[in-house]
């Protein structure tokens, strides 16, 4: 008779069980052996600034996932986030333009870009009724061609010196001030998904839609809402990305749409909707970034180095794979 207990269990069903069951897990062991590895290629990669480096960039990419992350669990897609950093990103240094003093101005005027944005793709995808995909493209293509007709394709302006200070410099030596940011995204992301009402709502609306709209939930309304927090959560991004790359362009941050969604989806955080956390999230963007800062590195002595298309085709195939090991349910696949 065969026993059904976990120790009777092949190491492959047992692997399996573990992906499957511990996602963050698993994207932060890959994230190390990853590095590991990097720094096994490149031995002069294994040192405080470049660590530092990637620390920074996963806070930022991890931002930016958040409102992913909210989206996602309630069965939505958006596209629009690297459209609204960049977009957050020229208005931050416009308006500070070397200045300090400016921030909240400039908080203002961001966070009323980024909801409107976040509310024009929750209507046109709740309301009207059209495929998230498709829709959120389409406005961040908008975007993107209004960025080119303000700064004419060139960079524009600079952040203020105490903000550019306030995300670049250490704390402690070591780490980026950026971490200070942290203590409060971190924080407001999980009260929101964990405690607030909004949160267990938006559990039941990507777990099934229909049940939850029977159960008195205002489904249309808490879909909107996750759009806004996916714009809010991407214009702020924006901003403190603007600080960290002093200047602004068109397109800077464009790739955070597909890395973050990326991010996301290795954290566990299902296509399906109703699955997922910020926990995992963070992880997954750790990942995104040790994968590819050893495609710059380990690529940096060929004689040609690797192309940004090459690696969107290898973030690709991450992506692909990780769907094949996350999103396994017969609604994704179809």
């Amino acid at each position: 008779m065969k026993s059904n207990t976990p120790s009777a269990m092949p190491l492959s069903m047992k692997i399996s069980s573990f992906v499957k069951h511990n996602p963050a897990l698993m994207a932060v062991f890959i994230a190390v052996l990853l590095y590991a590895i990097t720094v096994i290629v490149v031995p002069s990669s294994f040192n405080i600034g470049a660590i530092a480096t990637i620390f920074m960039l996963t806070l930022l990419l991890s931002f930016t996932a958040a409102g992913q992350t909210i989206v996602l669990i309630g069965g939505g897609l958006d596209f629009t986030v690297g459209a609204v950093m960049s977009t957050a990103a020229i208005i931050t240094t416009t308006i500070m333009d070397s200045q300090d003093g400016r921030f909240l101005t400039t908080f203002a005027v961001v966070m009323v870009m980024a909801i409107s944005v976040g509310i024009l793709n929750g209507l046109c995808t709740v309301k009207i009724g059209l495929p998230p995909l498709i829709v959120t493209m389409a406005i961040a293509n908008v975007i993107t061609r209004m960025q080119y007709v303000v700064t004419q394709g060139s960079p524009v302006g600079f952040a203020g010196p105490a903000f550019i200070s306030s995300i670049n410099s250490r704390i402690f030596t070591y780490i980026p001030s950026i971490a200070l940011y942290a203590l409060i995204i971190f924080p407001l992301v999980f009260y929101i998904l964990n405690r607030s009402r909004f949160g267990r709502q938006l559990y039941l609306v990507g777990n099934n839609n229909e049940a939850a709209r029977l159960s008195g939930i205002n489904t249309n309304k808490i879909k909107v809402l996750s759009y806004v927090f996916s714009a809010a959560f991407a214009g702020f991004a924006g901003m403190l990305g603007a600080g960290y790359m002093q200047s602004a362009r068109t397109q800077m941050f464009d790739d955070y749409a597909f890395n973050s969604l990326v991010a996301v989806i290795v954290g566990g955080t299902a296509f399906t909707g109703g699955i997922g956390s910020y926990t995992g999230s963070i992880a997954g963007a750790l990942l995104m970034v040790v994968l590819s800062n050893m495609l710059t590195i380990v690529t940096m002595d060929l004689p040609v180095g690797l192309s940004q298309p090459i690696r969107n085709i290898v973030m690709g195939a991450v992506m692909v794979l990780l769907l094949l090991l996350y999103n396994r349910k017969k609604p994704v696949r179809q």
